[in-house]
């Protein structure tokens, strides 16, 4: 298990991370106001379909998608470090969620949000 100090640290390094995720994702979504905690894209570009060229609509929409792959992939980051601040608030961060033995100190270094020990992330 590891200090106070160390869990503190780990807790400010997860704090941060959260800060810049949610500005990331404010760059190109909002929170979705029917379900809280949720994001989703928010589309700045004029669909206007009548009046649009093909080749331009085609750019629009992938353009569209790349920003939808983006954005999951921040949101889908940004659940994994609240859960890891939610194990702090509970008491058991830093332990594998599989074998209930610590995370390596230099796995929680690299990606403070892990929820496996080295030998057990390998399988997933």
């Amino acid at each position: 298990m590891f200090s106070k100090k160390k869990i503190e640290y780990f807790r400010e390094k997860l704090e941060k991370e959260k800060e810049h995720l949610e500005k990331d994702l404010e760059r190109i979504g909002r929170r979705n106001p029917n379900v809280p905690g949720d994001w989703e894209l928010a589309p700045s570009l004029d669909l206007n379909i009548d009046t649009a060229d093909k080749s331009e609509l085609a750019d629009t929409f992938e353009d569209l998608e790349t920003s939808a792959a983006i954005e999951d992939k921040i949101e889908e980051r940004l659940t994994l470090v609240k859960q890891a601040l939610e194990r702090i608030k509970k008491g058991n961060y830093g332990i594998c969620l599989v074998c209930k033995k610590p995370i390596e100190e230099k796995r929680l270094e690299i990606n403070p949000a892990a929820k496996y020990c080295i030998k057990d992330a390998k399988g997933r």
